[in-house]
């Protein structure tokens, strides 16, 4: 018997694929060298952006069309597509989504892929290490705490024990994995689970977020731990709010040369009262403030993001604001999107989408030459590659 396994979206999804492959290993299934030749197809979705989803139901109404024909094939829906259909206490969404795709034979929430078999990893250098999963932060644009629900971390032990096998292993890289990976273990120290991999407990480091200490984390701790292991000399580390990135953290990074210097910090906006809306909760003063500290620590560090063009009401002056921040900061790649109104959001719910596609495009056209294609042309920040 064979699977293959399509991906669409971000670096979990992969790490994701991976644990979903190493139980289809674990039943003595073999991947399959094309979707075409396999007996299961795993199907791990984004919701992320309409793009995304538009690709999946492409992808599925291909299938079907095989299905018609007669070939024999179970098609599973797993990742966020499925994780949002399945948190909607109503039904109603599961209803929708086996209507719209009556090809699929499964749709399969990705908690129910535990972590009792070792990732089955195509790259044989570079180790994808899931951290967390969830999110509490609700921007107001954002799909992911309703497809993925509220941010749950892994044992401490268990992450630090996964690193110390990927080494063993001979991986050089790894790469920590989240939502926010700045938050990781808030919930661990809720729940008084915080121990080291002693059973020692461990105290979190407290964030000052709207005037008081109020975020508990343990990432600075953990990254810490996994800088100090033998035989990894690259460490990373995705994804950061800018509103929980502890001086704690910045220590960290300063002191340990295997974590690497580019550090993906997403911004979304330059200006203050879009970032208001999008429910981010920093002002572009205090995210250039946020750098320059991070610069000061880590003089030779630089800087990835994450922009929307074309928010709900954004005007051409706000955009411009963007711009500006984004030449003041001198980001080495931008991961630049135009709004894509998300179901069950708050911009869904409440602001619409009244910005015309062509003006979305100009503005993303615009920022992607003036940072991305600018720095390709120059050679500049060989350290991305």
């Amino acid at each position: 018997m064979k699977y293959f396994i399509q991906i669409f979206g971000c670096a979990a999804n992969v790490a994701e694929s991976e644990r979903i492959a190493a139980s289809y290993a674990a039943r003595g299934w073999t991947p399959a060298k094309d979707i075409h030749t396999a007996n299961d197809v795993i199907i791990v979705t984004c919701m992320i952006r309409q793009s995304a989803e538009d690709r999946v139901t492409g992808l599925l109404r291909n299938l079907g069309l095989q299905k018609e024909k007669g070939k024999k094939i179970k098609i599973i829906i797993t990742g966020c597509m499925s994780g949002m259909a399945l948190r909607d206490y109503t039904g109603k969404m599961l209803t929708q989504l086996k209507r719209r795709y009556p090809m699929v034979d499964e749709f399969l929430p990705i908690e129910e892929v535990g972590f009792s078999n070792t990732q089955l990893r195509g790259d044989k250098k570079h180790a994808l290490i899931l951290i967390s999963n969830g999110c509490n932060n609700f921007c107001s644009y954002c799909v992911v705490p309703f497809a993925r629900g509220p941010e749950k971390s892994r044992p401490l032990e268990n992450i630090l024990s996964e690193c110390v096998d990927a080494a063993r292993e001979g991986y050089t890289e790894v790469t920590l994995i989240g939502q926010n990976v700045n938050s990781y273990g808030s919930d661990l120290v809720k729940e008084k689970k915080a121990f080291d991999a002693h059973g020692d407990r461990i105290s979190p480091v407290f964030v000052k977020h709207l005037g008081k200490m109020r975020i508990p984390t343990l990432f600075p701790y953990l990254l810490s731990q996994v800088a100090q292991i033998p035989g990894l000399t690259a460490i990373d580390f995705i994804s950061s709010n800018p509103w929980d990135f502890s001086d704690e953290l910045i220590e960290v990074i300063a002191k340990y040369k295997n974590i690497k210097r580019l550090i993906h910090l997403p911004v979304q906006s330059g200006d203050a009262m879009i970032l208001k809306r999008m429910n981010r909760w920093y002002t572009p003063a205090a995210y250039k403030k946020l750098v320059r500290k991070i610069r000061s620590a880590v003089p030779d560090v630089i800087f990835s993001t994450d922009i929307i063009v074309g928010f709900p009401g954004e005007t051409k002056k706000q955009f411009e604001h963007t711009v500006s921040l984004c030449k003041d900061v001198g980001f080495a790649k931008a991961y630049i999107s135009m709004y894509s109104d998300r179901p069950a959001t708050l911009a869904h719910n409440k602001m619409g989408d009244p910005i015309l596609y062509e003006e979305k495009k100009r503005r993303w056209e615009f920022l992607d030459e003036r940072i991305n294609k600018t720095n390709l042309r120059k050679g500049m920040y060989p350290l991305y590659e």
